[in-house]
Order: structure tokens, then sequence, then C-alpha cells
């Protein structure tokens, strides 16, 4: 076999050259995608924990507040039980009332009535008991002998002794 050219030498060598160069471009571009592809990786990776970390702490916030919500909804039923029995207390003592404000109301109706006969019997205690007289003879126009009781009873004091009229309000 008969050696190359000298041309064809160095055409082969530049093309080893070129190609030598071009694999080490290609290295040195792949070292860079895998230092980056690293770099990634691991901001992924740091990135990934911050948001397991976030999560675990809106986690443990969401329980806490579910707590305290737990916490305020007893605090609630009990309060609403306690307003609940305060009100059937004062239900009861409603209808406990109920008789009484009856009472009332009727005596308040009668009030009118009953003030005109006290204003009466209070004059005729101002008016005082008649003079004392000769029993026999009345005045023209005067009270009337006493009147026998309605129930047949005879009376224990002397018929003609003078009325005293009296209040006891």
């Amino acid at each position: 076999m008969s050696a190359p050219p000298p041309l064809q030498i160095r055409e082969a060598n530049a093309h080893l050259a070129a190609v030598h160069r071009r694999a080490a471009e290609l290295e040195a571009r792949l070292d860079a995608a895998e230092r980056t592809v690293r770099a990634q990786a691991e901001r992924l990776a740091r990135h990934d924990q911050q948001l397991r970390a976030a999560l675990d702490e809106l986690g443990r916030a969401k329980d806490r507040e579910i707590a305290a919500l737990q916490e305020q909804l007893l605090t609630s039923e009990a309060a609403v039980h306690s307003l609940q029995a305060a009100v059937r207390q004062r239900d009861e003592l409603i209808e406990q009332l109920r008789p009484r404000a009856k009472l009332l109301q009727d005596i308040c109706r009668q009030r009118p009535p009953l003030a005109g006969l006290l204003a009466a019997l209070a004059e005729a205690e101002r008016l005082g008991p008649l003079p004392a007289s000769d029993p026999g003879h009345l005045p023209p126009g005067g009270p009337s002998p006493p009147l026998a009781n309605s129930t047949g009873e005879e009376g224990d004091g002397d018929p003609l002794q003078p009325a005293v009229f009296g209040t006891t309000v």
C-alpha cells in the first residue's frame, strides 16, 4: 500500500483536529448542561423542601384553626344551652305570674268604683256620729230606726247606738 499524499494527510489532520475541537466543544456543552441540570435539580429539591415545609406549616395552622373553631363551637353551644335554660326559666316565671297579672288587672278595673266608695266612707267618717238625742224622738228627715238584720240574727249591740265609720285601707 502506498502512503497517502501529503495533501490528503493535511486535510485528514485538519479534519481530525476539527472533529476533536467539535468533540471537546460538545463535551464542554454537555458538562455545562449537566451542571445546569444538577443546579436545577438542587433548586427543585430545595424548592420541594420549602413547599413541603410550607404545606406542613399550613397543615399545622389549619389544625390549630380547626381546634380553635371547635372550642369556639363548644363555647357557643354552651352559651346557647345556658340561654335556652334562662328562656325556659323566664317562661315558667311568666306562667307563674300570669294569674297574678290577671288579678292586678281586675283590681285596676275595680279601682275607680272602690276609690268612690272610699271617698264616701271618708266623708261619712268626717261627718261623725249623730248627736245624742231622745231615742223616742227622731228628727224629721233624719235616720230611721235600725232595720233588722236580713239574716234573721239579732244584733248584739244597742240598736240605737250611733254607727262609726272607718276605713281599713
